[in-house]
């Protein structure tokens, strides 16, 4: 069985979303996250064991055998990232719905503002253990 701890869970066709895998890695002093794209085949094993919907396309963090999405999965990765982005847990008290919104909005646009691409594994030294 897979090692459940910290694996965010990323689309690897937007360009959005590689930027912040990659804005991830270089903050995670701590190597604390694994990586694996929505619908790699590590990806969908994960969906499947925690019943995550197939069709879900937003950022999902595994931790601790919880699941967080969208923008709790945000919030919950930034606590552990160097540079001061703990501080965004403070985005806590703005209710989930109102976050989640703004997400979407962003979500939704992503491939019309940033573009497809097909995800690349970071060409950095130390990295590629990090993906799953």
């Amino acid at each position: 069985m897979l090692n459940q701890n910290n694996i965010i869970l990323f689309d690897g066709e937007c360009n959005f979303c590689n930027y912040w895998v990659n804005f991830v890695l270089k903050r995670d002093k701590q190597k604390v996250f694994k990586f694996a794209s929505l619908n790699s085949e590590t990806g969908n094993k994960l969906k499947l064991q925690h019943q995550i919907p197939a069709t879900i396309d937003s950022i999902v963090l595994i931790k601790n055998d919880h699941v967080f999405i969208k923008s709790q999965a945000a919030l919950e990765i930034a606590k552990n990232l160097s540079g001061g982005w703990f501080m965004m847990a403070g985005f806590k008290i703005i209710p989930t719905f109102v976050r989640d919104a703004v997400y979407d909005v962003v979500a939704k646009n992503r491939y019309r503002w940033f573009g497809k691409s097909v995800c690349e594994l970071p060409q950095e030294i130390g990295c590629k253990d990090r993906f799953l």
